[in-house]
């Protein structure tokens, strides 16, 4: 090692057993541009399974696709014999996988395998070789192996049946290898551009200045809300300790800003920390209806001519809950609101009408969020 390199090391051992209350490491919140890994996606047969696969009548890609792979051996059948092949054993999927960053050729990666048919059940079948291709049309990955399902049926003889998880698809642990690799520009220029999770001028402002302040002035730069550029050296060996150096800093984060975030369909409600309210007196109150259709059957005397008649009776009652008023002083905090619509037992639906009526009358300092 040389003087630098001693130096880089050094720092790196101070800053990673440093700690800052409220803070985070920059790998924790950022990542480099460039280094990301890529989706693959391909089709293939499991073979193997016991008569749980595709029909031959709902599923015809199954049988093209077998007589595809066929041909590809030498073997070649007549039109009379494909319309009579039922292969139940057999089923057409779909697989997905994740290329990593920096994936060399001979790595193995994992796959996971669905149905596309009608099969019933993926268990004990063996994926074929499948070529896996990136968004560019390149097989960038080659797949095959036995299937690990976590799923199972079992049906009876009456039609009944019992169903565990989801028996169609499984996975593949190291199921690729990879074929290719993707370029990425890390190893390029002299610099480095670590991109924020999540977008904010503070955080992003802070990680140039812990930068800065331990590698020198000048070095950091925020680019934007979300970037900030990072002189590096131009030796690819150098760059890869002084990113270990930089991921390893200790960043101050800055508070969210206030939100309330109301999912609609499930009824959660998220209040951040930061949100206050403005003096406001609120009364919330929920008018039930009850609707009670009874019906009555209206017998003649046997000898009066008449004929038998329902005759519907409906009872109709409204009840309007009392709910106490309670008002909010300057400067509410999260805990005071909170404590509030819990002491008249708002439900979380009423809870989201009164952000909302909040909201609208600008006592709520707050973006109200949903979702």
């Amino acid at each position: 090692m040389n003087l630098r390199q001693h130096t880089l090391l050094l720092i790196w051992m101070l800053t990673a057993f440093s700690s800052v209350a409220n803070a985070e490491r920059i790998k924790d919140i950022a990542s480099i541009d460039g280094v990301r890994a890529n989706q693959l996606v391909g089709y293939g047969l499991v073979v193997g399974l016991d008569k749980s696969g595709d029909s031959s009548t709902s599923s015809p890609t199954s049988r093209q696709s077998l007589t595809s792979m066929l041909k590809r051996f030498g073997i070649t059948m007549s039109l009379q014999d494909l319309q009579q092949l039922k292969a139940k054993n057999i089923a057409t999927v779909a697989v997905q996988a994740e290329l990593p960053a920096f994936s060399k050729p001979g790595m193995a990666i994992d796959v996971t395998v669905s149905s596309l048919g009608d099969a019933k059940s993926l268990r004990g079948g063996s994926l074929l070789m499948t070529p896996l291709k990136g968004a560019d049309g390149e097989t960038y990955a080659i797949a095959q192996g036995n299937l690990v399902v976590g799923g199972m049926t079992a049906s009876g003889k009456d039609g009944s049946s019992v169903t565990v998880n989801n028996p169609s698809a499984g996975r593949i642990s190291n199921g690729a290898l990879v074929e290719r690799t993707v370029p990425t520009p890390f190893s390029e220029g002299d610099t480095l551009v670590f991109n924020l999770h999540r977008a904010d001028f503070t955080t992003a402002n802070h990680m140039a200045e812990s930068i800065n302040k331990l590698l020198g002035a000048n070095t950091a730069k925020a680019l934007d809300a979300t970037s900030v550029r990072v002189n590096a050296p131009m030796d690819s060996g150098q760059k890869v300790m002084f990113a270990s150096v930089v991921e390893n800093v200790i960043v101050e984060m800055d508070e969210a800003p206030a939100r309330v975030i109301v999912n609609s369909r499930t009824g959660t409600v998220v209040v951040s920390n930061k949100v206050r309210v403005t003096p406001a007196a609120v009364s919330h109150g929920s008018l039930v209806v009850t609707i009670d259709e009874n019906i009555n059957v209206s017998q003649p005397n046997p000898l009066s001519g008449g004929q038998t008649v329902a005759t519907p009776s409906s009872s109709v009652k409204a009840k309007e809950e009392k709910n106490r008023m309670f008002a909010f002083k300057p400067g509410v905090s999260l805990d005071d609101l909170v404590s509030a619509v819990n002491q008249v037992g708002a439900a979380p639906s009423d809870l989201v009408a009164i952000l909302e009526a909040l909201k609208t009358a600008g006592a709520l300092h707050a973006e109200l969020i949903i979702i």
